[in-house]
């Protein structure tokens, strides 16, 4: 019985992104960053071999257009503040990864690439050395909440991840 009522919550609430129903308002700036169309696979490579010829980590973000959370956090990484660490630190990809929530997701053999098994939530963040190996696998998952997230939060983790020593 529980089952079955979590079961249609979930249908509830995500039928209510479907139809265009209003969504949370994330306190900072929105951003579609998450292509559904684009090569994914072709995309992380190339930044693997850009951050390996650059010296810097691929900062991979996993969410979606329908998710508040993942475009709140694109939102962020598209301002000029965030724009300036990633450029300096980072080969940024964003990769759409649908709803991987219900079992509708796509391009989810990219995070278990790099080691995360699961998606239960979108967006999911990880930090990549040149190499592919994955900084920050114990918070990965834990960017679910980065609509509610302050933009000094967010700022400190990207810039602590880019010191981050590989595990």
């Amino acid at each position: 019985m529980i089952r079955a009522c979590l079961a249609l919550c979930l249908a509830l609430a995500l039928a209510g992104c479907a139809t265009g129903a209003p969504v949370l308002k994330a306190h900072g700036p929105q951003a579609l960053r998450f292509d559904a169309a684009a090569n994914a696979g072709g995309e992380v490579d190339a930044a693997l071999a850009r951050a390996a010829a650059e010296g810097k980590r691929v900062l991979l973000v996993l969410g979606a257009n329908w998710c508040h959370d993942s475009t709140a956090l694109a939102g962020w990484l598209t301002t000029a503040r965030f724009a300036a660490l990633v450029a300096e630190n980072y080969e940024l990809v964003f990769v759409n990864v649908g709803v991987p929530q219900t079992g509708e997701g796509v391009n989810l053999d990219i995070a278990r690439r790099f080691g995360l098994a699961e998606l239960r939530g979108t967006p999911a963040l990880l930090v990549l050395t040149a190499e592919g190996k994955p900084v920050n696998l114990d918070t990965a998952a834990s960017w679910r909440n980065a609509a509610s997230r302050s933009e000094e939060a967010i700022y400190a983790e990207l810039a602590a991840l880019a010191r981050r020593p590989t595990p």
